[in-house]
């Protein structure tokens, strides 16, 4: 999920920040988001329709592992931010937490027995559609935080740039190579594939549409704050 490096943001650098209670805003608006897109993985999980290619990527590791998908989910992000930093591209606080913390939150849904699960039908339907559109609404909270994007797109980022490539290319090539890698090692493809695949850029688009206010409103704050930092002539 390609991320733009967005106005107001402080980018995928750590230092110490121009105010420490926007710091604190943004870091739980942050925190929302990965905990909405762990949810929204979940539902995707237990739909039983098929996944998008990462999530076939490690529901088939976790098969094949005697790992949890959640930590798979780490793993294999992990890995992503050691090669993308290897390449070029440093990784900010959101890429850290989108790593470190999706995972835990999806093994935590998948353990309760109050969570919604499905045999395929009507019902797995409706859960991966709602997976979609909220996987779709928490990219946008966790992009317009404005803390750095996950390690899926920070490695697009920086395969493009060795490649000499488009960002859209490098990152369908990698997804094809997770999506065979993942079906190779038994994670669930079906029509819920071609579904995630076909809406999932729209249901981002539309997350970023509706919260792209925060981006002006981050600046601004950071703006008042940085003129209060500095001193008067």
């Amino acid at each position: 999920m390609s991320a733009p490096r967005r106005r107001g943001s402080p980018a995928a650098r750590f230092g110490r920040p121009v105010s420490w209670r926007l710091f604190a805003v943004r870091f739980a608006h942050l925190n929302v988001g990965l905990v909405l897109f762990g949810f929204s993985i979940a539902l995707m999980l237990t739909a039983n329709v098929g996944l998008g290619p990462w999530d076939v990527f490690h529901e088939g590791l976790a098969m094949r592992t005697p790992i949890t998908i959640g930590t798979a989910m780490v793993a294999a992000g992990l890995a992503l931010l050691l090669i993308s930093t290897l390449l070029g591209v440093r990784p900010g606080l959101g890429s850290v937490l989108n790593m470190a913390l999706i995972g835990p939150w999806v093994d935590l849904f998948l353990a309760q027995g109050w969570f919604p699960r499905a045999d395929g039908g009507a019902l797995g339907w409706a859960l991966m559609a709602s997976g979609i559109a909220l996987n779709g609404f928490a990219t946008g909270l966790y992009i317009t935080a404005g803390l750095g994007a996950g390690p899926r797109d920070g490695f697009a980022l920086a395969l493009a740039k060795r490649l000499r490539a488009s960002v859209r290319r490098a990152r369908t090539g990698v997804e094809v190579l997770v999506f065979a890698a993942g079906w190779a090692l038994g994670g669930t493809a079906g029509l819920g594939t071609i579904l995630f695949a076909l809406t999932i850029g729209p249901a981002m688009q539309a997350g970023l549409r509706v919260l792209h206010g925060f981006d002006g409103a981050y600046a601004r704050a950071s703006e008042r704050a940085e003129a209060r930092r500095s001193p008067r002539p």
